[in-house]
């Protein structure tokens, strides 16, 4: 567990330094399009960082294919409880309720692996509290939870852990669920033969966002293939 402990603090040393930081207020303005609004509450790795331009982010990428009017307000280094403080009142879910989306993504939980030793109560509370005001708020609204990312072959207890805990939240609101996103990198990370990660070595660069949104096309089509 010691091990577990100091690779997870090593990783949350390295991603507090580069780009996985939290950063300013995001951007709330809704992609034009014909379709139904689609709101994407995430971190980095649904943001887009990494990739050389936001249309080739894996949300951008299935929100153009199916006409979606992608709401996007992802932010570096956010998690259930991670950076929450750093935006007040406008944190993340009030913005996506005040969108009035037909369809919510909720992508997180990768960077509370980071405060996992120290604020495990808070996150599990964290997550369930999320999924119930969203739920709550936007009671015609299509939630679809997926598990949360990773992003390296070492991956703490707490991974797995925190997948569970998103997974009960999501079945107790009654929200879709796609299962395995935490290994839809896999074989590809940095340092590998094939990587699919930008130059900070932490997120995917555009090859990766591309097979990030192959893997949701086909979760989609399993889960519903009218979305």
């Amino acid at each position: 567990m010691r091990r577990l402990r100091s690779l997870a603090s090593v990783v949350a040393l390295t991603l507090g330094l580069t780009a996985c930081s939290a950063g300013p207020a995001p951007d709330v303005s809704p992609t034009p399009a014909s379709g139904p609004v689609v709101a994407f509450y995430g971190d980095s790795y649904t943001l887009g960082t990494g990739a050389s331009d936001s249309s080739l982010r894996w949300s951008t990428i299935i929100s153009a294919d199916r006409g979606w009017s992608e709401f996007n307000p992802s932010v570096n280094g956010l998690g259930f409880v991670n950076h929450r403080s750093d935006f007040g009142e406008d944190d993340l879910p009030e913005l996506v309720i005040e969108a009035d989306p037909d369809i919510v993504f909720i992508t997180m939980g990768l960077n509370d692996n980071f405060s996992y030793d120290q604020r495990a109560d808070l996150i599990r509370e964290t997550i369930t509290a999320d999924l119930t005001r969203i739920r709550e708020a936007l009671p015609d609204a299509r939630i679809i939870v997926v598990e949360p990312f990773w992003y390296t072959e070492e991956r703490p207890e707490s991974v797995e852990t925190i997948i569970g805990w998103v997974e009960a939240a999501a079945a107790e609101i009654g929200a879709d669920w796609i299962p395995g996103a935490s290994r839809w990198l896999d074989g590809h990370y940095a340092g590998s033969k094939d990587s699919w990660m930008a130059s900070d070595g932490i997120h995917p660069n555009d090859d990766g966002y591309a097979h990030m949104a192959d893997e949701m096309d086909a979760a989609l089509a399993q889960l519903d293939p009218a979305l």
